[in-house]
């Protein structure tokens, strides 16, 4: 297993501008700006940040300082390149109460104004477009969509181009839409062309309501992909490896956050915004199927 000494740890300077996730309770989901004042320590990876619109006291005189570590800390992230079109059940970071905040778009409102549903607040308000943008994720020292950006775009992308065909009894993956299961992928059989670019399934974990049978459905051919290739983990995973974890019968993709003892892991699941441990006999490195041939990220 890796050193963790040699995992990529993000660098900050006195007077850097960055955004804050506080670490209280009721901040859980937002990011406010704010400016690095200081190391901790000279070998540490914390940070003494200053917030430029939270205040240590009720009077407003002082501004907050907290010691926080740095997977707490990201820079600003980068203007969005094009106007955005937001849709229903976005994914969106809203500007409310001087921070960034995760949510949902669950309504449109006429002269372009959304409703959206703040998971921090668990209480919906509506929001003009200007104070909407779509959330990226700062991996590794660059940012990046966030997962369902990234999904949606190779769905989107698969299901425009012609698609590899299947043959009956072929075993593959299927990703479902079905309410809770959204993202994953689920283990199938191949029974039979169902129409144009369908295909009956059946799948190989899931049953009917009655639980008499396995679950069969017709499915897009964009969304079924062959069976990835089993890639053998030598020495474990490390930090920031994104996987697909194995939970309530399909794949799912996470990061890794933090490496614990015989061979457990906690995995990020960042669209679900939840974090979940997992022993290794149930992770397999993350690979997408991707002009026909299975990469794994580092090689999109």
């Amino acid at each position: 297993m890796s050193n963790p000494s040699s995992l990529w740890v993000a660098q900050f300077n006195p007077g850097d501008r960055v955004k804050i996730s506080p670490r209280d309770v009721g901040f859980r989901g937002s990011w406010y700006a704010g400016t690095v004042v200081r190391r901790e320590a000279k070998n540490t990876n914390r940070y003494v940040v200053e917030y430029d619109q939270l205040y240590a006291d009720e009077s407003g005189e002082k501004l907050l300082q907290e010691t926080l570590d740095w997977i707490q800390l990201r820079p600003p992230p980068p203007p969005e390149k094009k106007k955005v079109q937001f849709k229903f059940e976005e994914e969106v970071e809203a500007f409310y109460s001087d921070g960034w905040w995760e949510g949902a778009i669950i309504a449109e409102h006429s002269g372009g104004k959304f409703a959206v549903f703040l998971r921090g607040f668990e209480e919906q308000i509506v929001f003009e477009e200007k104070d909407l943008r779509l959330p990226v994720q700062w991996v590794k020292g660059k940012w990046e969509p966030r997962f369902e950006q990234v999904q949606r775009e190779k769905e989107n992308s698969n299901c425009s181009k012609e698609v590899m065909k299947f043959t009956q009894g072929m075993q593959v993956e299927v990703l479902t839409d079905e309410d809770g299961l959204k993202g994953a992928w689920f283990a199938a059989t191949i029974i039979e062309p169902s129409g144009e670019d369908k295909y009956l399934i059946e799948y190989k974990t899931l049953r009917n309501d009655d639980d008499t049978e396995f679950l069969r459905e017709d499915i897009r051919a964009c969304n079924i992909r062959p069976c990835p290739p089993e890639i053998i983990v030598v020495d474990g995973f490390k930090v920031w490896d994104e996987v697909d974890a194995y939970y309530n019968e399909g794949w799912w993709v996470g990061v890794i956050a933090k490496v614990l003892i015989n061979s457990n892991y906690v995995v990020n699941f960042i669209e679900y915004d939840e974090k979940i441990t997992f022993n290794q006999a149930d992770l397999r490195p993350h690979q997408d199927w991707l002009n026909d041939k299975w990469v794994v990220p580092s090689d999109v």
